[in-house]
């Protein structure tokens, strides 16, 4: 589940608002807003719905425990900026089993809130195509933010974990991932 901070941030940045923005949208103090979103304390209940209503969003629980792909794509960002590209894949391999383990809207629903980037394009469209990927094969629309421009690569990368690994073929490549432009082994997100 994305903690408060993570879906206040992501609520805020889709509509395109600065914190003071969302304040005088939500009746609150721009001090709020920064407070909200810096994670080292929760707001109130009221105040965190409050926030998400002025941004357009409501808060709503679903019947899982699985992590969320926002809360997943933090672990994956904070691999990146410590230079580890093999746990930032096993948090992907993480996320993929998260997306994998629930069906239908629930599904969805473990999408549904926009991940920070990563500061890595190549793993901002990554994530995006996984949850493309995952989220065709039980037939439910992928979130918009997939379908950004900054979720897709301009020209096809493998998405580097280990620099001896072989680059794959095109055609081992799921459809969804040569549509985000990253070049990933199909058989490393099933399950063994």
């Amino acid at each position: 589940m994305a903690d408060i901070a993570t879906l206040v941030r992501s609520a805020r940045r889709s509509r395109r608002y600065s914190q003071r923005d969302l304040a005088r949208r939500a009746g609150l103090s721009q001090s709020r807003v920064a407070v909200a979103e810096n994670a080292h304390e929760n707001p109130r209940f009221d105040t965190a719905t409050r926030l998400l209503a002025g941004a357009g969003y409501r808060l709503y629980a679903a019947p899982t425990t699985r992590d969320d792909v926002a809360t997943i794509a933090a672990d994956i960002r904070h691999a990146l900026n410590r230079d580890e590209p093999g746990l930032a894949f096993r948090y992907l391999v993480q996320m993929n089993d998260h997306l994998v383990a629930e069906h239908g809207l629930l599904r969805g629903v473990l999408a549904i809130t926009e991940p920070e980037l990563t500061g890595s394009k190549t793993w901002d469209a990554a994530i995006a195509a996984l949850v493309d990927y995952r989220l065709n094969q039980e037939g439910v629309p992928s979130p918009e933010w997939t379908s950004e421009p900054g979720r897709r690569l301009e020209r096809a990368r493998p998405l580097l974990v280990d620099p001896a690994d072989p680059v794959p073929p095109l055609e081992e490549v799921p459809g969804e991932f040569l549509a985000h432009g990253v070049l990933v082994w199909g058989d490393s997100l099933e399950s063994v």
